[in-house]
């Protein structure tokens, strides 16, 4: 079993990683601002601030692998990229794997395409910086960190978040940077990005690359 640190394990995404890779028997940290109020059994919670470096790296310190669920909003919309910069460094220092919760505009919808991040003219401006900021962390940030860095970047498929809760159907259909589902981007609940997710982790068949999960 691996000793698993989220980053962000309360939040929607977050939240169901830990209680999935805690029902599996790893041994699983969750840092958030703010502690759950339904705490997972086994699960050790850290409340702290994921802008303070000194927090970050006392989280990673001693993981075999870090999972990143932060959102780009909220006290997160100015700092977030430089929150995930922090958290890759440190991985890499640490030499351990780093996987990524991402989104969907990121990915293509056909090999070679333009990502969906190209055109957000049919995206309210509201949340245009937010998903731009997610989607620089594959185009821009996670491919130039250094080689020693195992990363994964789990894209989910359109319809996902709290907003659109999904109940647990058991399985998942996994792609590459190219969604799964791209003609009405599909839908995949927490649990099942969850499932898709550990599973990565307890496989280990992914590095450097960005992949997609949906149903």
């Amino acid at each position: 079993m691996s000793r698993i640190t989220v980053i962000g394990g309360t939040g929607y995404a977050g939240s169901a990683i830990v209680a999935e890779a805690a029902a599996r028997g790893h041994q699983v940290t969750a840092l958030s601002r703010s502690l759950p109020a339904a705490p997972v059994p086994n699960v050790a919670y850290v409340q702290g601030d994921a802008t303070d470096e000194a927090t970050l790296s006392a989280a990673i310190a001693g993981a075999d692998v870090v999972v990143a669920a932060l959102a780009p909003r909220g006290p997160l919309a100015g700092a977030f990229r430089d929150v995930y910069r922090a958290i890759a460094r440190l991985a890499d220092a640490a030499g351990v794997p780093l996987f990524v919760v991402g989104g969907y505009s990121s990915l293509r919808p056909a090999p070679s395409a333009d990502r969906f991040v190209t055109d957000l003219s049919d995206i309210p401006a509201e949340f245009r910086d937010e998903i731009l900021a997610g989607a620089a962390l594959i185009i821009e940030d996670l491919p130039a960190t250094p080689a020693t860095l195992d990363w994964v970047f789990v894209s989910p498929a359109l319809r996902f978040g709290a907003h659109l809760p999904g109940e647990r159907l058991g399985r998942y259909r996994l792609g590459d940077d190219v969604a799964v589902q791209p003609g009405d981007g599909g839908a995949i609940s927490a649990p099942d990005y969850a499932l898709g997710l550990v599973d990565l982790i307890e496989k280990g068949d992914h590095h450097r690359a960005q992949v997609n999960l949906g149903h």
